[in-house]
């Protein structure tokens, strides 16, 4: 069947059209059709835009001067909804399925109006499984709009720095319609090996009396409240700054996706090796996954100049790429490419995207370096899918993930003795694992595996990182862990930050740990853990003003985030709000944290038998991995011989809350004590 013509001159001037680009620079919907449906689709944006439906449609909305092709994918990228006209014609035309592709990839809501019964290619039963349908009924065509308009405003709307989240709903009387084929459901979205730092620091340092029992995922949910800031306000948006997306599993079981994240991680870790060039971390790029965020929105919120992203179809030992640069104040695609390989080049493909950003940003590069440390690296590619299964399986933070993360690591080593990112990997899992079971001698194979990481990699951050967050955090080796960290900062100057953090908290150097938490605050601006932190350090600090600030920051972010409403707990009983302070304890989700401030506020309020109920319970559940935490409340009820007979098992368990020793306002009831000066002298912490 015929498809819509593009003009003869894609440049030039397109007389008797109306070119209206400017009208909506996040239209409600893109229109797409074949040419054999235009006078179809004509009505139907007639009808949309008297309904108040902004609308996109070329030829129409293309502007004199542009490239045809981009336009179309800058329309695609920003609108709200992809409503699709259905038909014969449209099956058959391979524009029509290069939109619906590029929508699917973009996770644009698919709406078609479906005004035949032609049926459909496996192709296009695949892209439009998730999608609504609206069937177009001969001779009652104001129902049929009625309809899709009322589809088109059941999508949640997309305010900057806020994401919707919601799967497009229709008023009740709307009949939608799928196809029988359903997609399979995606692996689970979490952080990265660096977020999992910040977690066992959160988890065993800062907050370590806020210890969660099953982290089962990271996965922020952005900022909900259009007031709120999406990004730092004293952020100004560089011109050389760019958020990496996570790339598109675009495989047909969807079953590769910890691949295309692993991909897009790796990219970020190049990128942000560039000197001068702003690259917001993993977890603040990865929140919008799943998301129906535009490209301006998502550049708002994280406070940059480019987006960069792309999918991936991976199948047997090929892969395909297909990656984007976007300048998101004006949508200009700067470039695209598709790369088709053996994977055996993946490294080559990720350092080509990586060259291909820095040339068109026009950022230095040091030297003749390339931004990728080559001695990570692996050619086998088996090695390298059970490295990024690793990486997959250690952001699920439970005991079972830390088991097959430390599996797949180990897989990946024997397949390639000489993989230096797969022994860092090892590493930061052993040592996972070994705090969520109890098992000492996970330190010891941590600590192994770090230093052969290091030794194949001398020039590469992860060995160190690894290294300084053990000898922090179960070592309790402050010189060492100094010196690793200074090894990290010479070679990345962000790198590690919340572990390096930690080891001023453990030493009592607040106001450089409060620093340090900034800068990883600007990197991860949309993760609410981030916030956390810094209000946890604040608030020991003493600094209640900047703590109460970025308690309200993560909550805007997660509205139910366990940690940052224990914060706000915190933060009422020290300003001597203690009924507040039990309305937020008794607000937490996470039974464990629940458990140790219910404790500590019943006991403010006088409510003895309340107090020890919640002390049995934790006790009871969590004695193994808590003892830090159950001192805590033994501190604070003034109880000082049980207060150190729990530190004194948690000294034995070499449980991380115990670098928290000089900071910890829950404690500071012991410090007159001569047994806390001898405890501090037993971890050689400077008195």
């Amino acid at each position: 069947m015929p498809d819509r013509a593009e003009p003869e001159n894609p440049q030039g001037s397109l007389d008797g059209q109306k070119a209206s680009g400017d009208r909506a620079l996040t239209p409600d919907a893109f229109i797409s059709y074949a040419s054999h449906d235009t006078a179809v689709a004509t009505a139907l944006v007639d009808a949309l835009e008297r309904a108040g439906v902004t609308c996109w449609i070329a030829p129409r909305d293309v502007r004199a001067g542009a490239l045809y092709a981009d336009a179309i994918v800058r329309a695609i990228s920003s609108a709200r909804a992809f409503v699709l006209v259905l038909s014969e014609s449209s099956i058959d035309s391979s524009h029509v399925g290069k939109e619906i592709e590029r929508a699917s990839s973009k996770k644009r809501p698919i709406i078609a109006l479906r005004i035949d019964a032609a049926p459909l290619t496996p192709a296009l039963e695949y892209f439009l499984s998730e999608s609504q349908w609206v069937e177009s009924h001969a001779g009652n065509m104001p129902e049929t709009y009625a309809k899709l308009i009322d589809a088109i405003r059941g999508l949640a709307p997309a305010a900057a720095g806020a994401v919707a989240s919601a799967r497009p709903a229709v008023s009740a009387g709307a009949t939608l319609q799928s196809p029988s084929k359903s997609r399979l459901t995606q692996i689970l979205t979490t952080a990265g090996i660096v977020l999992i730092v910040g977690y066992l620091v959160i988890d065993k340092v800062w907050l370590s009396r806020r210890h969660e029992p099953q982290q089962s995922s990271v996965a922020v949910t952005p900022p909900a409240a259009p007031a709120a800031p999406a990004a730092p306000a004293a952020t100004p948006i560089l011109e050389k700054s760019i958020a990496v997306l996570p790339f598109t599993d675009m495989t047909e079981k969807k079953d590769q996706e910890y691949f295309s994240d692993g991909l897009s991680e790796d990219l970020i870790d190049l990128l942000t090796k560039v000197p001068g060039l702003h690259v917001p971390a993993r977890a603040s790029s990865f929140s919008f996954k799943g998301q129906h965020a535009t490209i301006p929105e998502i550049a708002r919120a994280l406070a940059v100049t480019y987006v960069l992203e792309g999918s991936v179809r991976k199948a047997g030992n090929l892969v395909r790429v297909r990656t984007e640069l976007i300048r998101a104040d004006n949508g200009y695609n700067v470039w695209s490419e598709t790369y088709d390989r053996d994977l055996k080049d993946i490294f080559k493909v990720q350092d080509d995207i990586a060259g291909r950003v820095v040339a068109a940003l026009k950022v230095a590069l040091p030297g003749e370096a390339k931004p990728v440390n080559a001695d990570r690296h692996t050619d086998n590619t088996e090695a390298y899918n059970q490295y990024l299964l690793g990486q997959h399986f250690e952001r699920q933070f439970d005991e079972a993930g830390f088991r097959h993360a430390v599996d797949a690591f180990r897989k990946a080593i024997a397949l390639d003795p000489h993989y230096a990112a797969a022994y860092a990997g090892l590493s930061f899992a052993e040592i996972g694992l070994a705090d969520k079971i109890g098992d000492p001698t996970g330190v010891t194979r941590s600590l192994a595996a770090a230093e052969q990481a290091i030794a194949l990699a001398p020039g590469d951050t992860a060995g160190y990182g690894a290294r300084g967050w053990l000898r922090t955090s179960s070592l309790w080796d402050w010189d060492g862990a100094a010196q690793d960290f200074a090894k990290v900062a010479s070679i990345d100057a962000d790198a590690y930050l919340g572990v390096r953090c930690a080891l001023d908290v453990a030493q009592g150097h607040l106001t450089e740990a409060i620093a340090l938490q900034k800068r990883e605050v600007q990197r991860d601006p949309l993760v609410a853990l981030q916030w956390s932190g810094l209000a946890g350090i604040s608030i020991d600090a003493g600094d209640l003003e900047e703590a109460r600030s970025a308690v309200q920051r993560a909550l805007e972010i997660e509205p139910d985030f366990s940690i940052a409403k224990m914060d706000l707990a915190e933060l009422e009983l020290i300003e001597g709000h203690p009924d507040q302070a039990l309305v937020e304890a008794q607000g937490i989700k996470d039974p464990v944290w629940k458990l140790l401030t219910v404790a500590i506020v019943e006991h403010s309020l006088h409510h003895a038998s309340e107090s020890q109920q919640a002390l049995d319970a934790l006790i009871r559940d969590r004695q193994r991995d808590a003892a830090y935490q159950i001192a805590e409340v033994y501190a604070w009820r003034g109880d000082t011989d049980q207060a150190f007979a729990w530190l004194d098992r948690a000294y034995r368990q070499r449980d991380g809350g115990m670098i928290y020793l000089k900071t910890d306002y829950f404690i500071k009831s012991v410090r007159s004590d001569p047994r806390y000066a001898a405890l501090l002298r037993r971890m050689k912490l400077p008195e």
